[in-house]
């Protein structure tokens, strides 16, 4: 709340209350934020929006509801307005179908916006582990990807209305609408999510459940480019997405002709754990420098884990932007 500030001497003792007030919500507003606009920076700017304008109204609110779901609405109305008109973020594999791995299939799109990462700690509360769970589970790149097929207010309310689990009536009071209009729009976005990407909706393995033997024997074999042990540890059908690159990959076999053919490169690598990202492990990515000194940052690897297998690989590319934001160096020394 650094950034609202009131300098009335007479506000300190109500202005220093109501930043406690909502500073107790950030982080539940951040995951709302999140699963909205698919992006942990949009999301971040839409609760302090979303704080900017509840301190401004504070004086008209006079507690006629509840402070969590006042804020609700606010963050609801932010990230309706910076939705409004815009294309939906996506990954890879919303775009097309998967592909052979050649260089040649390597493409950049430019008028895509791409799903962004997030730290678990950025929205995931230490508390019930049945309420832990349910919060990483919808947080997985998969569902977030699925949510952005629902119009955004039909996205607002299966958010609304299955994850944090609000009654139809205060949805219907939030989107001041009908509760007639709540019901509609949450079956006809639990339709699209069945039709766009029933897998999204399907439970995987947590990160409090992921074998830290699997991880650590992973690591060990991506970081020694050991394609015979990565061989035993990959699912036959797994995938691999690589935005901002459009391609995407599906089966063991094509990974591994991936890793060994175009991203050849990638042989030397270090790797280092970082905090989860959607609920899955993670991990910073460095390549050898073409200086012959040091390694350079290269990829974010998110795993999704089903049992003692891996299922799928996300390498976020854009290392500028996700690094710093889970506490990544900017790079490795020899």
């Amino acid at each position: 709340m650094s950034r609202v500030q009131n300098s009335s001497p007479t506000a300190a003792p109500a202005s220093a209350e109501l930043e406690r007030q909502l500073e107790q919500h950030r982080r539940e507003l951040t995951a709302y934020c999140y699963r909205m606009v698919g992006s942990p920076f949009e999301a971040e700017d839409a609760v302090q929006e979303t704080f900017i304008r509840a301190w401004r109204a504070y004086d008209r609110f006079e507690g006629r509801a509840a402070v969590r779901s006042w804020l609700y609405r606010i963050a609801t109305n932010v990230c309706l307005d910076l939705l409004d008109g815009r294309k939906r973020r996506a990954l890879p594999m919303d775009l097309g179908p998967a592909r052979e791995p050649l260089a040649s299939n390597l493409n950049t799109l430019p008028e895509v916006t791409w799903i962004e990462p997030i730290p678990d700690g950025r929205v995931v509360s230490d508390g019930d582990p049945a309420e832990v769970a349910v919060a990483r589970e919808t947080i997985r790149l998969a569902f977030v990807a699925a949510l952005q097929y629902l119009p955004p207010r039909q996205r607002a309310v299966l958010i609304l209305c299955e994850v944090l689990r609000w009654k139809a009536t205060e949805v219907a009071e939030l989107l001041e609408t009908s509760v007639a209009s709540v019901t509609s729009a949450l079956q006809r976005a639990r339709a699209t999510l069945e039709a766009s990407d029933p897998s999204a909706l399907e439970t995987g393995s947590s990160v409090d459940e992921a074998d830290a033997d699997l991880l650590a024997r992973y690591v060990e074999a991506f970081e020694r480019y050991d394609m015979d042990a990565l061989t035993s540890l990959i699912q036959e059908d797994a995938t691999q997405s690589m935005p901002p690159y459009d391609l995407w990959l599906r089966g063991r076999e094509d990974i591994l002709a991936w890793w060994v053919g175009p991203g050849g490169a990638c042989r030397g690598s270090r790797m280092i754990p970082t905090t989860a990202a959607n609920g899955a492990p993670a991990f910073g990515q460095y390549k050898p420098s073409e200086t012959g000194d040091g390694y350079d940052p290269w990829a974010l690897q998110v795993l999704e884990l089903d049992g003692d297998k891996i299922v799928g690989f996300t390498f976020f590319l854009d290392t500028e932007r996700v690094f710093p934001l889970f506490g990544l160096p900017a790079r490795l020394e020899s």
